[in-house]
């Protein structure tokens, strides 16, 4: 049948992700670095992904396409609920489970995204990864990570994009990990702050790390 579809125009698409969560009917995955519509049928053609894209990748154009099928949507967003919740599976299953959290830098997180509802949020300077030994086993594991650099970033973006991500997810708890220089200071501000304006009420713990890489102190704010 001719009808609406989303098209995406590879030559422009960065393979970001953004358009991914924020696809309702899971119709679109990162393919070879690149977002493709996994099949005609799952895309009801309204293009709620094409505000995400920065790269103005995504149209709705009409062309002859597969009727879009309501049932194998939820055949198919059933599939990779079940997928994304066999952790400590096959290795695919790990693989899939790690792109549920992918992007990861604070600026091309969607506060929409759907690996962030209810989850236990990081909040993790750049450098922190590099400077701790065990980092993914002390503090990525089981929770969802955002990652920034409040000197070389928009703190006041932070800010906004925080606030958004902590007032609709309905967040377990929050962990920010920073360095002890003084210019890590500012995601741990930016954290407090969008908390408060987000008006929820939940204790925000604050790791510093130090430049010869040990926890110099861990307390709630």
């Amino acid at each position: 049948m001719i009808r609406k579809i989303v098209h995406i125009d590879e030559e422009k698409c960065n393979g970001c992700g953004l358009c991914i969560p924020n696809c309702a009917e899971g119709a679109l995955k990162i393919i070879d670095g690149k977002a493709k519509l996994v099949k005609e049928s799952l895309c009801d053609g309204l293009g709620a992904c094409i505000g995400y894209c920065p790269q103005g990748a995504i149209t709705i154009i009409e062309r002859e396409a597969d009727e879009f099928d309501e049932k194998a949507v939820q055949e198919h967003l059933s599939r990779m609920e079940n997928e994304n919740h066999n952790i400590g599976g096959c290795p695919g299953s790990m693989i899939r489970q790690i792109n549920r959290q992918w992007p990861v830098q604070l600026a091309l997180v969607s506060p929409s995204a759907p690996y962030l509802y209810r989850s236990d949020l990081l909040i993790a300077a750049d450098c922190t990864a590099y400077a701790y030994d065990n980092f993914h086993n002390d503090f990525i594991k089981d929770r969802t990570v955002v990652v920034g650099c409040p000197k070389l970033d928009d703190n006041d973006y932070y800010i906004e994009k925080l606030t958004e991500i902590i007032k609709n997810n309905d967040l377990k708890s929050i962990t920010v990990v920073k360095m002890e220089v003084p210019c890590c200071s500012g995601i741990s501000m930016a954290a407090k702050v969008a908390r408060d304006r987000a008006g929820v009420k939940i204790p925000i713990k604050v790791v510093t790390i130090g430049i010869d890489g040990e926890i110099l102190d861990s307390s709630n704010v």
